[in-house]
């Protein structure tokens, strides 16, 4: 089988997902934006058909291969996106690399991010566009120990927490809940400290962490961060450019995902056994705590009476919109409905 996938560093590195988060806005974002009438313009590749009749599309990953991942693997796995006439190739994130970046400059098609960090580009002036939900709420969290004082997000007053450095999550609780004494450290891709001091609080991704503490002999719960009011949709985007020129592609693109996360999430075991092929680092037993996580939480189709997989609303859109411009994170105007189209995955 053709896996389509090339690594750019080391799978086999011990680093993992508590930062995974595309949301890195650097000063060559900055600097992108400024420059991306010129980036934008003929750099995508040539998306005539291959020998085999299929369509080229280079999906840019938000980490490594992972069951976070597991509808997109599913699908190429399965053959949906073959069917739907796309040869999909993977592309995993360079470590210190921007999904942005790469797909803004057209070294990648598509591209895994949140909606947050879809906004905030936009209001620097890159014009992308999310056109599918990959989640519908984003599984990061606070970690703490099972006797931690910390219930709930007023809590954190007084406490340390290690969190992505310059976290919007964070400012978002420092300021629904008038907190005012909260000390903020970079986290870092280990739980070494966690485990090592009781009064730990972590930012993690609730699908990773908690199974290698556990594993370790602690014992832990966890806060969603979207239990606090904010709460973005993982998603998959595309340049304006991009959709506009090539809306089938596209189309055929969210369609393929849709059916491989529901494929993924009702067996993942010969995806799983693909994606620790692809990536050495992970082991059978995380993948399946992963796959069980994302169903147990929702994460991928939302209301289990009402799935709503690869499905995004104008409301939450606004909702986040207005959150991120009066905590001031949006440097620059942005029209909210310019960021996202709805009509990919109705």
């Amino acid at each position: 089988m053709h896996d389509n996938f090339h690594f750019k560093d080391d799978p086999s590195s011990p680093k993992r997902s508590a930062l995974r988060s595309s949301r890195i806005f650097t000063v060559a974002a900055i600097s992108l934006a400024a420059a991306c009438a010129i980036i934008l313009s003929g750099c995508h590749s040539n998306h005539t058909a291959t020998s085999g009749g299929l369509a080229p599309v280079r999906l840019q990953l938000d980490w490594y291969p992972q069951p976070e991942h597991g509808g997109f693997f599913a699908a190429q796995l399965l053959g949906y996106y073959k069917a739907e006439g796309l040869d999909v190739a993977f592309l995993p994130l360079p470590q210190y690399g921007s999904a942005a970046q790469l797909v803004a400059s057209g070294k990648a098609d598509i591209g895994l991010g949140s909606s947050d960090a879809i906004l905030e580009w936009n209001s620097n002036g890159l014009p992308l566009v999310a056109v599918s939900a990959t989640m519908q709420h984003d599984p990061q969290a606070v970690m703490v120990h099972k006797d931690s004082p910390i219930h709930d997000f007023r809590d954190l007053e007084g406490h340390t927490i290690a969190a992505q450095t310059g976290a919007t999550w964070l400012k978002y609780v420092t300021h629904r809940y008038d907190l005012h004494q909260i000390r903020e450290v970079p986290s870092t891709l280990s739980i070494a400290s966690f485990l090592a001091d009781p009064g730990y609080l972590q930012q993690i991704f609730i699908t990773s962490e908690p199974f290698f503490a556990r594993q370790a002999g602690a014992d832990v719960r966890t806060l969603l961060i979207s239990s606090s009011g904010y709460d973005p949709y993982r998603v998959s985007f595309t340049t304006r450019d991009f959709m506009t020129q090539h809306p089938d592609l596209v189309a055929k693109f969210v369609r393929a995902s849709i059916r491989g996360w529901q494929a993924y999430l009702s067996d993942p075991a010969a995806t799983n056994t693909y994606l620790l092929k692809l990536n050495p680092a992970l082991n059978p037993a995380q993948e399946a705590y992963s796959a069980q996580a994302l169903r147990d939480g929702g994460f991928i189709t939302g209301d289990p009476g009402n799935p709503q997989t690869g499905r995004m609303t104008a409301a939450r859109w606004q909702t986040l919109y207005e959150q991120l411009k009066s905590l001031g994170i949006l440097h620059g105007p942005v029209d909210p409905t310019s960021t996202y189209s709805l009509s990919f995955a109705p």
